[in-house]
């Protein structure tokens, strides 16, 4: 009798375990599918060290999980962080080469840039950091170019350098021209990293130009660039830098016909009309349905679709607020908006819009 009631009382004692996992699995898959896609996209990497490279300059070795499924040579990751109570995400060139046992990113602190300046005053080593998988196109194809040629300004470095230390690292570095522009001297980024690979390959010529002109050719100019690479309409182009310099290098290519042998990575806005900034009486009330969630929000047309909804009380994904990082990205089902950047009107439905760069035109029902 009393083995039989041991017997009972350890059964029951399994059975209230195995009820009590099984709750628990039942639990984690829940969660599990309820975050997963939330967490497929951002990973927590580890901070291993932190660098200065520059005046104001720095870069951040880190340890990515075991999702981190590789970058290619000039492709970015998005980075988020809280200031203030608030997520923000910004765009940052992977500065190493994919093989490196480190991911690396390299930030320029930026004077009105508030995740620049967290990044430079608050990360240290043994920090974890949200990252997102690597995105961007900015990158060679898988048989690089007989004759490439890098123009760069300031931080736009950061992708050329990767591409660099990939192809040194495969000791392919051919017939390559580096054209960067810097304040002066002491602002060149990998300057000395970039010494030692021209030292390496032969083929590798670097051109600096300084705005103080105290050393290198002096300041930009389309005929100074010419003189320094004549043959610059036959190869294959990486460019990226402050818009200016941009927008310069890009008529200049242009007017050569070589417009498309040129491609360029943007971490700047470009250049954005804004909205008509109207009186709150002159502003025309428009709805924006969200399909999804099944709400309606009065708007208007006086600021972008981002700005419009937030004023109505929603918090849609967002990251630069610059049309870069694509993370606003929804799909207008219905309705006409103007793209800020290109002041294309789209009236198509089921297509992919982004907030920041978007302004409403007409009612609009949107996939969120």
């Amino acid at each position: 009798m009393l083995a039989t009631k041991r017997m009972t009382a350890a059964w029951k004692v399994t059975r209230g375990t195995v009820a009590r996992r099984l709750f628990l699995d039942r639990q984690a898959r829940f969660w599990a599918g309820r975050i997963g896609d939330r967490w497929a996209r951002h990973e927590r990497a580890r901070v291993v060290a932190v660098v200065e490279e520059a005046p104001d300059v720095k870069s951040f070795f880190l340890r990515p999980g075991a999702a981190w499924r590789g970058h290619r040579a000039g492709q970015y990751t998005t980075v988020t962080v809280e200031v203030g109570g608030v997520q923000m995400r910004r765009c940052y060139t992977v500065s190493s080469a994919p093989g490196d046992p480190l991911l690396r990113i390299t930030v320029k602190r930026s004077q009105e840039g508030r995740v620049s300046t967290w990044l430079h005053d608050r990360l240290r080593a043994g920090d974890l950091l949200r990252i997102s998988a690597p995105a961007g196109d900015f990158v060679l194809p898988d048989v690089p170019p007989a004759k490439l040629l890098f123009v760069t300004g300031g931080s736009g470095v950061t992708p050329a350098m990767s591409i660099l230390r990939d192809l040194d690292a495969r000791d392919a570095v051919g017939d390559v021209v580096l054209v960067h522009y810097a304040r002066s001297k002491k602002d060149v980024i990998f300057a000395g990293e970039l010494h030692e690979v021209a030292a390496r390959h032969a083929g590798l010529r670097l051109v600096f130009a300084f705005d103080d002109a105290a050393a290198g050719q002096g300041a930009f100019s389309e005929a100074g660039l010419a003189a320094a690479v004549p043959d610059f309409a036959t190869r294959a182009t990486y460019l990226c830098g402050p818009p200016g310099l941009m927008a310069r290098v890009e008529r200049m290519w242009e007017a050569a016909g070589a417009t498309s042998s040129l491609k360029h990575e943007r971490f700047v806005a470009p250049a954005m009309a804004a909205p008509p900034r109207r009186a709150p009486g002159e502003a025309r009330a428009l709805t924006v349905h969200l399909a999804r969630s099944g709400k309606r929000c009065a708007v208007s047309d006086a600021g972008t679709l981002l700005e419009e909804l937030e004023r109505a009380g929603e918090r849609p994904r967002h990251g630069c607020r610059m049309g870069i990082c694509r993370t606003c990205t929804c799909v207008k089902r219905a309705g006409i908006v103007r793209n800020l950047v290109t002041g294309a009107v789209s009236s198509d439905p089921d297509e992919e819009i982004q907030l920041c760069i978007s302004a409403p035109l007409s009612d609009l029902e949107l996939g969120l």
